[in-house]
């Protein structure tokens, strides 16, 4: 009888691995395209993970040996979309945020007007949007089961979902390029959480761009060969709220912190809690 039961037990669990390893690969498709704001796109080579498309170059030596970056602000290739230019505006500032807040493990982030070993622009390329209606009925299915006390996550309706593509570059101070990466990622069910927003899965995405670009340049290669790092002490207090490392990346503001978390478990939309870039004086 326990050998039975045991054995149910092994067959439910197979069951539900099965189910979410389906789940999580129902996510949007978004195409890797190149914009024209890189100085080169020769020499990428294939890459990604499970989730993510990518295709990207490296210089190892050059990259490796440089020890200051500047951040030059993201910009957007995607006309007006029908996306808020305020809401556009935060998924950008929320690129540069998490870039100089990663770059900042191994380097040293400086101001706009100072020169750096190495020059980082990002370029968004496409935005789809999150069906907001849609991302409304995940959220008030996701509470329901939380508040019935069920044990299995309730994945987002499969209808809907938004994904983010981006391109970006890392060159040196005579302009020549030493890293390149070209990136797409769509939300997916069960890990991007439904947020009321039209930019609520691109916004999201974003540190995933971040943290894939900046281990690349941290490294100095592929960043989804080898395992996942664990983020830094200065990465947790960043995200939390708190000030940044580099007095550089006050330009770009601070993270939501714990009340953005708050607000993206009951999926509200990131304007409610992200302030944005730090306001000029």
């Amino acid at each position: 009888m326990i050998l039975k039961l045991r054995q149910r037990e092994m067959r439910s669990r197979a069951m539900l691995c099965v189910a979410l390893f389906s789940w999580l690969s129902a996510c949007t498709s978004v195409p890797l395209r190149e914009g024209a704001s890189l100085g080169s796109y020769a020499g990428m080579s294939p890459s990604g993970g499970t989730l993510t498309k990518a295709r990207l170059r490296v210089d190892s030596a050059p990259v490796l040996a440089a020890q200051t970056v500047r951040i030059v602000p993201t910009s957007t290739q995607i006309g007006s979309g029908g996306f808020d230019p305020k809401d556009l505006a935060l998924v950008t500032n929320a690129i540069d945020r998490a870039l100089c807040t990663d770059l900042g493990d191994r380097f040293r982030i400086v101001a706009a007007s100072l020169p750096a070993d190495l020059v980082v622009h990002a370029t968004v390329t496409d935005i789809v949007a999150t069906n907001r209606a849609a991302a409304a009925g995940s959220i008030v299915a996701s509470l329901g089961g939380t508040a019935a006390g069920l044990g299995v996550p309730i994945p987002r309706l499969p209808i809907g979902l938004g994904g983010l593509a981006i391109e970006a570059e890392a060159v040196d101070k005579d302009g020549s390029q030493k890293a390149s990466m070209l990136w797409s990622r769509g939300a997916n069910m069960i890990t991007t959480r439904a947020r009321v927003s039209a930019v609520g899965d691109a916004y999201s995405l974003s540190s995933a761009f971040a943290a894939d670009f900046s281990r690349m340049l941290v490294k100095g290669k592929d960043p989804f060969k080898g395992m996942p790092a664990i983020p830094s002490m200065q990465r947790v207090r960043a995200s939390l709220g708190g000030d940044p490392k580099y007095d550089a990346c006050k330009a770009f503001g601070t993270a939501p912190g714990i009340p953005g978390m708050v607000a993206a478990r009951f999926g509200l939309p990131p304007t409610w809690t992200d302030k944005g870039a730090a306001v000029s004086q």
